[in-house]
């Protein structure tokens, strides 16, 4: 005689509809998305791909290409510092420009208090991207040649990027009428007063790097400087303009010791 209670056979027969463990199967399978609802999420993927790509593309324009600008510019204004170091006073030469300046490696330093404390900028030939994007001013070749700032008289016309790529000229809109501009050359410093301001222009007006520029209101030749860069911020629709008018010089000292317009 058996001990205990025999174990119940297992049924064959399938489980009324009522039955919880028929729920539990049925429940158990992973529901069906419609077509509509799998477009949605592909299409939502999509866009927060294309939402990271744009973000890295602007972290890109807007930060690392000012990264690798900065760096180029420091690294080609200190061999320009070196070069006038070692060649002393007066023309070294060869290929160069008037008073021993390269014109291959730069002219000289741009200054600019307005556009921030000890702000400094190399400045080099010609205006193409690829002098540009090295994160330095460039002066102007064509429509209309730049004069030099120790010619007797013309326009020392210039142009840097406002964004990406060093943004030297970023802050523009800081300059006021009467502020200085100070260009740097090896043995002179030249002092600019800022006259006149023209917040939006054409990108084609190419008027107002005239040597005599009409346009700011002057009539007849003179030593003058004009800043060009695009704006708004962050577009190249129009163009910002400053200009300014050379009110002294001063000679470079063995010191290098700044005029008192950059010690303000």
């Amino acid at each position: 005689m058996a001990t205990g209670a025999a174990e119940p056979a297992a049924s064959s027969e399938p489980a009324p509809a009522g039955d919880p463990e028929r729920k539990r199967v049925t429940s158990s399978k992973p529901p069906t998305r419609g077509p509509l609802a799998a477009t949605i999420s592909v299409i939502g993927e999509i866009l927060i791909t294309a939402g990271l790509v744009l973000a890295l593309f602007v972290a890109y324009s807007l930060w690392w290409t000012n990264v690798v600008a900065d760096r180029h510019e420091k690294q080609a204004g200190d061999k320009v510092r070196q070069q006038w170091a070692q060649s002393g006073s007066g023309s070294a030469g060869g290929d160069t420009a008037p008073r021993g300046l390269d014109i291959k490696d730069g002219i000289g330093f741009l200054h600019v208090p307005a556009m921030g404390k000890n702000y400094e900028v190399l400045v080099k030939k010609g205006t193409s991207t690829d002098v540009l994007n090295e994160g330095v001013a460039g002066y102007y070749t064509d429509p209309t040649p730049s004069a030099m700032p120790w010619d007797n008289s013309g326009n020392f016309t210039l142009a840097a990027h406002r964004d990406g790529h060093g943004a030297k000229f970023h802050n523009i809109n800081k300059i006021k009428n009467g502020d200085p501009i100070v260009f740097e050359s090896k043995d002179t410093w030249y002092v600019y007063k800022v006259y006149k301001v023209l917040d939006q222009t054409s990108k084609y007006n190419v008027a107002v790097t005239d040597q005599v520029p009409k346009e700011s209101g002057k009539t007849k030749p003179g030593r003058y400087i004009t800043l060009t860069t695009c704006t708004p911020v962050y577009t190249s629709r129009y163009r910002y303009i400053v200009w300014g008018e050379l009110v002294r010089t001063q000679k470079v000292d063995p010191q290098r010791t700044p005029p008192a317009e950059l010690k303000r």
